[in-house]
């Protein structure tokens, strides 16, 4: 609908943003001590401070735009939330002038950390004009900037995410195929046109038309580059689930996309990842490891041939992965080719399922921390106080890692292990106060069935000593969850099977994998780009 509208003026004087290249900042803080093993006093913290203040201020002072634009409500009327991420919202908006719809994505300066970000920026608003018109491509029409915010608007797509679909089942090869025939076709698109994604997943695919799952197109060019033969790229970007394994080696090319789409394919076809733990690391480990099933029961069904294109796409050798217009030459996913009719056994995702389950035990956990008494917690606000410098209320796993190495002595007792690994591969995803006190406090006391029930007795208000499906539904937009997951909870927890949640059952969830927080587990929680751009439903 959006684009059916005239491209603003901005967007064709759009100018190269290698022009900023030369700018530069100065390093973030570092005191250099590297044998302290804890914070020593207001006046390091204050002068940290001070000068992580400084730099923000120098960030959000530079144009990312490179030159003055009206502001976005001249134009635009913005609407009703679609989408958050950690750097900011999108919403929907309406074009003053001609009462057209589109999505307004909205990056706050503040979030800035350091001038990749900002380049970041430049080169997504860059890489999304070149491209703008090709097919299946997300169309920008312009782009603002105020003293908050870089706002970029698209046109709007309005039928969810990809994702969600997969999540339903119900596909058969053949479907399977012409989605992969698009998908494919995207990318052999943005490789003749020099552009490597790098963050392909089905999140990233929106739908046009909610009815019709061939009306995708790709978005979220956050970590996208411009490439030419024979570039090698070192930098780890995209997601675990979906990252390559030359990527993890910091040594890579436009093969890396192909790697990604198999596994993709692989999802549609299995429900499942085909490098599937419960932690990154876990993730990292099986992706270099490069073995994957194609052998189990839910394969019985599944043609050799869609077998053997997975096996190509997911070459661990990027010179021997077929290349794009080579996967679209293949029989199974070419035109009236071999992919059969049969509908894939439609087995729930793991992904979905534990997605679902996650969150609610997420929530648990910060029911149980706020149980918790003053002395308990003390020690460890002022912690998180001290990592964060900027009082923003979350601080980033990777401050996170450099507070568990000044504390270290303090993090030795408690059940911070998860944490820990996790943050030694991402540096960039938040964690609030309730997550950090739910990480480091209550681990260790899930152990106990009686610290459980306020977290129970949270969910059950009625106090009828089960949880429901309508229970959950008061729950559900607190903690971002579709309607279809609130009844995969059930399903997956509730092991006598009479559809609903008792105490007995609540506790195995909640003692089982006690270490998979939420944040760790779902494949857009463990993202690792230099920043996470909100998402556009």
């Amino acid at each position: 609908m959006g684009n059916q509208c005239q491209n603003g003026t901005y967007g064709n004087k759009y100018s190269n943003y290698n022009q900023f290249q030369n700018e530069r900042l100065a390093s973030r803080y570092d005191d250099g001590d590297n044998n302290e093993d804890c914070y020593s006093g207001s006046s390091r913290s204050s002068i940290a401070d001070l000068m992580q203040q400084g730099l923000r201020r120098t960030l959000t002072s530079i144009s990312v735009l490179g030159q003055k634009t009206p502001n976005v409500t001249e134009h635009y009327t913005l609407g009703r939330k679609l989408g958050e991420g950690k750097y900011g919202t999108t919403y929907l908006c309406i074009e003053i002038s001609t009462g057209c719809q589109y999505a307004c994505k909205s990056i706050l300066k503040k979030k800035f950390v350091n001038m990749q970000d900002i380049e970041d920026v430049r080169r997504e608003i860059q890489i999304m004009h070149y491209l703008s018109g090709q097919k299946n491509i997300v169309t920008i029409k312009d782009a603002y900037e105020d003293g908050e915010a870089v706002h970029i608007i698209m046109e709007l797509c309005e039928g969810g995410e990809l994702y969600h679909q997969i999540t339903k089942g119900n596909y058969s090869e053949q479907k399977a195929a012409e989605l992969m025939r698009i998908i494919v076709g995207i990318i052999e698109n943005c490789h003749s046109l020099g552009v490597m994604h790098r963050d392909l997943k089905p999140e990233n695919f929106l739908l046009q038309d909610k009815d019709d799952d061939l009306s995708i197109k790709v978005i979220d060019f956050g970590l996208s580059v411009f490439f030419k033969p024979g570039d090698v790229f070192t930098e780890v970007v995209g997601s675990p689930y979906y990252i390559a394994p030359e990527v993890l080696h910091k040594h890579y090319g436009p093969e890396a996309d192909i790697w990604t789409a198999g596994v993709i394919l692989y999802v549609l076809l299995s429900g499942v990842p085909p490098f599937w733990a419960d932690t990154r690391r876990g993730v990292y480990d099986k992706v270099r490891d490069g073995h994957f099933d194609l052998e189990s029961e839910k394969w019985h069904g599944i043609s050799d041939s869609a077998k053997d294109l997975i096996r190509k796409m997911l070459c661990p050798c990027p010179s021997e992965r077929l290349k794009a217009h080579e996967v679209l030459k293949h029989p199974w996913i070419c035109y009236n080719g071999v992919a059969t009719d049969q509908t894939v056994d439609p087995t729930v995702s793991c992904l979905n399922k534990s997605s679902a389950t996650n969150k609610l035990k997420k929530l648990a956990l910060q029911v149980i921390a706020q149980q918790l008494s003053e002395k308990e917690t003390t020690s460890l606000r002022e912690m998180f106080k001290a990592m964060d410098t900027e009082s923003r209320g979350v601080i980033t796993l990777g401050e996170l890692k450099e507070g568990l190495r000044r504390c270290c002595s303090v993090f030795k007792r408690t059940g911070i292990n998860g944490l820990i690994e996790v943050a030694d591969s991402d540096t960039t995803t938040s964690v609030n106060w309730e997550e950090f006190i739910a990480a480091t406090e209550t681990v260790s006391k899930i152990e106990d069935k009686e610290l459980l029930m306020p977290a129970f007795t949270y969910f059950d208000k009625d106090g009828s000593g089960y949880i429901t499906v309508d229970k959950l539904q008061k729950h559900r937009v607190e903690q971002d969850m579709e309607d279809s997951f609130l009844e995969e909870v059930i399903l997956e927890v509730d092991l006598n099977n009479d559809g609903q949640t008792n105490y007995s059952e609540f506790v195995a969830m909640m003692q089982s994998n006690s270490s998979a927080l939420g944040w760790q587990t779902r494949e857009s929680s463990m993202n690792v780009p230099l920043r996470e751009a909100p998402e556009v439903y």
